[in-house]
């Protein structure tokens, strides 16, 4: 009879010790839930996935996120891929920046469209998704701190018309015909051209990825293939240093170029007249937007659908100038 007991009182101590680790194990679970997205000190983490990381841009969008989670004392990540042609490289980052349960996201797209089910995943677990400098063809962002690249590329046609003289061929290197920037960039400078300069012809349209070397084989390939040509809009920063390089290696500088962001490379071009002028936008600005967007979205305030964040020209005549000065960056 004892020994029937010992048997009973060792079972019924063992059926004790698992309901008591199935309890820990969902306790603990529950405790990762109610943890998920604060950094190791507790603080509001946003996670914040760019188009790229290597040209001085990114770097400058950076540097305005990273005051911003200073003065809102929060934690953010800020990752890209190396080159902007690396769609599916963003797709993995993304993928990362979602199993880490951040408490908002912001999201810069190479595809406007191929992120959309990983965005729709993050909407579905509630966390505030803010699209900046190129949006996705979606509405799930709840806003998008960008410059209005459309009026920007129309303001370089415009600057272009001027210093060719109002006729001429023309060409475009785009850093990419996928995302929002590279398609409103390069629709806006030829809409602009189109609807306001009858007498100036774009010729071609070619696609350097963003990068330098690639930028400046299509740069050279327009010119050889139009030696009348008189000048080409470089959409952003590669695109433009590409222009740029192309011009320097073939000597051909009668060709006006208008170029896109801002960067070492582009304002020594313009110092030393090699680069006409271009187009800046406002990437700390960008950045910090961004950040304080996501931060009121966690608090529940409203945020604005469209946050224009500004641009400028600057060429040799105003780049001392203080207003552009603190625009632009090296």
């Amino acid at each position: 009879m004892k020994k029937k007991s010992s048997i009973f009182l060792t079972v019924l101590l063992l059926f004790s010790l698992v309901l008591s680790a199935c309890s820990s194990d969902e306790t603990n679970g529950e405790k990762e839930e109610t943890d998920a997205g604060k950094s190791k000190d507790g603080k509001t983490y946003i996670a914040i996935i760019s188009k790229g990381f290597q040209h001085q841009f990114w770097q400058a969008v950076k540097q305005g996120a990273e005051k911003a989670a200073e003065e809102f004392n929060v934690e953010i990540t800020f990752e890209g891929p190396e080159s902007e042609s690396q769609v599916d490289k963003q797709m993995e980052m993304l993928r990362a920046a979602l199993d880490k349960k951040p408490d908002a996201l912001g999201f810069a797209a190479l595809d406007s469209q191929a992120a959309v089910p990983l965005l729709q995943e993050a909407s579905d677990k509630k966390i505030p998704i803010i699209a900046f400098d190129s949006g996705v063809e979606s509405d799930l962002p709840l806003a998008t701190a960008a410059t209005d690249s459309r009026a920007a590329a129309a303001l370089a046609a415009d600057k272009m018309a001027e210093l060719i003289g109002g006729k001429g061929e023309v060409a475009v290197v785009a850093h990419d015909q996928v995302s929002q920037t590279g398609i409103e960039r390069r629709d806006g400078f030829v809409e602009q051209m189109e609807e306001k300069y009858p007498d100036i012809k774009i010729v071609d349209i070619q696609y350097g990825g963003g990068d330098h070397l690639k930028s400046t084989d299509a740069a050279k390939a327009i010119m050889q293939a139009y030696p009348d040509l008189k000048g080409i809009f470089g959409t952003n920063e590669g695109s433009a240093i590409g222009v740029v390089n192309a011009v320097s290696e073939t000597k051909n500088k009668e060709l006006v170029i208008i170029g896109f962001d801002s960067g070492k490379q582009q304002i020594d071009a313009i110092k030393n007249g090699l680069m006409a002028g271009a187009i800046t936008q406002n990437p700390v600005g960008i950045g910090y937007e961004t950040v304080k967007a996501a931060v009121d979205a966690i608090n529940g305030k409203e945020v604005q659908k469209n946050i224009d964040t500004g641009f400028f020209f600057y060429d040799k005549n105003n780049i001392d100038n203080e207003e552009i000065k603190a625009v632009i960056y090296e």
